[in-house]
């Protein structure tokens, strides 16, 4: 897409703060950060979110929870524990329509989720 930021920053198009890198994946850390670790994963391919996600696309799944646990275990938050999330769509709180993960950890997160 040309007018999303994330493709851009996949492509090279927009500089970013890598911290993991191959050719499906990107994680890079958080501009805005929410927590002493707040690093994004993202396909290099465009889904507009979650739900633009199918059955085809089940190893691409897997692919970025592990990249998000390769960064979790390399910026030391593993062990303590962390957090991946997903918003997706308006109401979900999705910012940036490209599909991509929250990794945050690095001290006491607030909010029970189940």
């Amino acid at each position: 897409m040309n007018d999303c930021i994330f493709c851009k920053i996949a492509a090279g198009e927009i500089p970013c703060t890598s911290v993991f890198e191959d050719e499906r994946a990107l994680a890079f850390r958080d501009i805005n950060p929410q927590a002493p670790v707040h690093v994004l994963v993202i396909p290099r391919k465009h889904y507009k979110n979650l739900t633009a996600l199918d059955a085809s696309d089940h190893d691409l799944m897997r692919h970025l929870l592990h990249v998000a646990n390769v960064v979790a275990i390399e910026e030391g938050i593993a062990m303590d524990g962390y957090r991946v999330a997903v918003n997706c769509g308006l109401q979900g709180g999705q910012v940036v329509q490209h599909v991509h993960f929250h990794v945050l950890g690095g001290r006491q997160l607030s909010g029970e989720l189940g």
